[in-house]
C-alpha cells in the first residue's frame, strides 16, 4: 500500500512540477511531506520501516547512476586548477558552515552534517539549468561542471569518514587516522582491483546482447559494493557511487546507463518522496529562519571561495564570477543523502533533516535565477574578446 501511495503521489507531483517548469525534486519532497506520518491526520503511509527501505534503495540506484557519469580517465584529465578550486570550495564552505552552526547553538554532529550538506552543489541540477538556458558550451560552464564533479567525490569521501565517526562515537586522533586509512584503502582498492575485473565482467555480459543480463549484472555490482561498504562501516552510498565509476569503464557503459535510467527514475522518486515523508513538518516554524540564514551563509561561502581561488589561479574575472554563481547554490540529491546519513546513525537532531530538505527546496528553486543573474551581471566581453572584435575592423 505504501509503495502504491508513494508512486501515485510522485506521479501527480511530477506532472505538476513539469507544468510549472520546476525541478522534480521539489515536487517529490513536498509530496512526501504531504503523505508522511508526521502530517496527521492526513498520513497515507503506514510503515516508517517501508519508507526507510525505499529511501535506501533509492540512494543506491541514484548514486550508482551518478557514478556512471564519471570515467576514471575523465577524472584524470581534469586540470589541477579545477582540483584546487574544488578543494577550496568544499573545505572552505564546510569550515564556514560548521562555524555558523556552532554559533547558532547546534550540537557537534548537527553542525558537522549541516556543514557537509551545504557544501554540496547538485551537478545534475546545474547541468540541467545550463542546458535549458543554452549556456552549456560556455567556458565558465565547463569549469564549474568540472569543479562540481571533483566536489562530488570530495563530499562523498568526507561523508564516509563523518558517517563512520558518528556511528562509532568518540574517537581518538589515532582511531580517526585508522578510519581515514580504511576509507582510502576501500576507495583505492575498489578503483585498482575493481577496474581490472568489473569492466571485463560487464563487457562479457555485453557480448551476449542480452539487455536483461547486462542489467542484472550491473545491479549486482551496485548492490554488492554497497553491501561491502556497509559491512565495513562505510556509507552504502559510497559503494554504489564507485560501482557506477567501475561500470563507466566498460565498453557497454552507454547501454548500462540507458537501461538503468528507468530504475534511477523510479527509485529516485522513491528516495525523494520517502525523504520528504520522514521530515517532521511540525518543526518548520522553528527552523525556517535559521534555514534562510544558512542559505545566505552558504551562498557567500561558496561564491567567495570559488571566485577568490579562481582569480588567484589567474582565471579571468568573468569566468571566475560565472563559475562562482553556478556553484553557489547548495543542495540537491547529495545534500539529502548527507542529511539522511546523520539521521540513520542517530547522530543528528530531529530538526536537521527537514531543515536541510527545506533548504534544498528553496535553493533548487532559486538556482536558475541565480545562474541567469550571474551570466547577466558578467555579460561584458573579456579583454581577449574585445581585441578580436577590434581585429575584425
Amino acid at each position: 500500500m505504501d509503495l502504491a501511495v508513494i508512486m501515485f503521489v510522485a506521479a501527480i507531483m511530477l506532472g505538476m512540477t513539469r507544468k510549472i517548469k520546476q525541478p522534480m525534486v521539489i515536487g517529490y519532497i513536498l509530496a512526501g511531506m504531504l503523505i508522511g506520518p508526521y502530517t496527521q491526520p492526513f498520513s497515507l503511509v503506514s510503515s516508517i520501516e517501508t519508507v526507510n527501505l525505499m529511501a535506501e534503495l533509492g540512494i543506491i540506484l541514484l548514486l550508482f547512476v551518478v557514478g556512471i557519469e564519471y570515467h576514471i580517465a575523465k577524472l584524470r584529465s581534469i586540470g589541477k586548477n579545477t582540483v584546487v578550486i574544488a578543494l577550496s570550495e568544499a573545505f572552505g564552505t564546510f569550515t564556514i558552515g560548521y562555524f555558523v552552526g556552532q554559533q547558532m547553538g547546534m550540537a557537534l554532529f548537527d553542525s558537522l552534517f549541516l556543514a557537509l550538506s551545504i557544501s554540496v552543489t547538485s551537478t545534475i541540477i546545474v547541468m540541467c539549468v545550463l542546458e535549458e538556458l543554452g549556456m552549456i558550451k560556455d567556458e565558465a560552464s565547463y569549469l564549474l561542471l568540472s569543479v562540481a564533479v571533483i566536489e562530488d567525490i570530495i563530499i562523498i569521501s568526507m561523508l564516509v569518514v563523518l558517517h563512520s565517526i558518528a556511528s562509532i562515537g568518540n574517537l581518538s586522533i589515532g582511531e580517526i587516522g585508522i578510519l581515514v586509512g580504511v576509507v582510502v584503502a576501500f576507495i583505492g582498492g575498489v578503483l585498482y582491483l575493481g577496474s581490472k575485473t568489473v569492466p571485463r565482467l560487464v563487457d562479457a555480459m555485453g557480448k551476449t546482447n542480452q539487455y536483461d543480463l547486462i542489467l542484472i549484472t550491473v545491479l549486482g555490482v551496485a548492490f554488492g559494493l554497497a553491501f561491502i561498504a556497509d559491512l565495513i562501516g562505510i556509507s552504502l552510498a559510497t559503494g554504489a557511487f564507485f560501482a557506477g565509476v567501475l561500470v563507466a569503464e566498460s565498453k557497454v557503459q552507454n547501454i548500462a546507463k540507458i537501461i538503468t535510467m528507468p530504475l534511477r527514475d523510479m527509485f529516485g522518486a522513491l528516495f525523494f518522496v520517502s525523504l520528504g515523508a520522514l521530515m517532521d513538518i511540525k518543526l518548520l516554524p522553528s527552523f525556517i529562519v535559521p534555514a534562510l540564514i544558512l542559505i545566505a551563509a552558504s551562498f557567500a561561502a561558496k561564491f567567495g571561495n570559488v571566485f577568490i581561488s579562481a582569480r588567484v589561479l589567474g582565471l579571468h574575472k568573468k569566468i571566475s564570477a560565472r563559475a562562482g554563481f553556478g556553484l553557489s547554490v547548495s543542495g540537491g540529491e547529495l545534500a539529502l543523502v548527507t542529511a539522511k546519513g546523520g539521521a540513520d546513525v542517530g547522530a543528528t537532531s530531529a530538526f536537521l533533516m527537514p531543515m536541510i530538505g527545506s533548504m534544498t527546496i528553496i535553493t533548487t528553486f532559486l538556482s536558475p535565477y541565480l545562474i541567469k543573474l550571474g551570466w547577466k551581471i558578467t555579460k561584458s566581453a573579456t579583454p581577449e574578446q574585445r581585441e578580436k572584435k577590434k581585429d575584425r575592423f
